[in-house]
């Protein structure tokens, strides 16, 4: 598969899968692991967080992060591995961009003081299909393996 016809499959896999397994860094250099919600555009990675979780922390410590998606019920068969750089932000209108009915349920709305962004930057996407398919993604590659 080409590096376009990966990084389509990978963005189909993305729409597929609305939550997955975040990992970060927590202190003492271990890793910590959660489920979480995922929001996409392109490839950019979006996760929605309160600001006073020990994950913002770690990633201000650590910004390197791990993503797991797919192979789960409700989700696509496909799997996901992304490494990723991640930074925490309170950009306006990302967190409009993001915001929807089911965060409701930890904040007031999209101008919530505690409400943040956490924007995944990917360095690595792994890609194991469900029909045994394979491909590496990596910014600036010409072709997936």
């Amino acid at each position: 598969m080409n590096n376009n016809e990966l990084e389509q499959t990978i963005l189909k896999a993305l729409d597929d899968n609305k939550f997955g397994s975040f990992g970060t860094i927590e202190a003492g250099n271990k890793p910590k692991v959660r489920y979480m919600a995922v929001f996409h555009d392109g490839l950019n990675i979006y996760l929605a967080t309160n600001r006073k979780t020990h994950k913002v922390e770690e990633l201000q410590e650590n910004p390197n992060a791990f993503l797991l998606l797919g192979y789960e019920q409700g989700g696509g068969r496909d799997v996901l591995e992304i490494e990723a750089r991640a930074s925490v932000t309170k950009d306006d209108s990302l967190r409009s961009k993001v915001w929807n009915k089911s965060l409701e349920e930890w904040f007031k709305g999209p101008d919530d003081p505690d409400y943040v962004i956490l924007e995944l930057t990917p360095t690595r996407i792994e890609y194991m299909g469900k029909n045994k398919e394979h491909g590496v993604w990596q910014p600036g590659a010409t072709a997936g393996k």
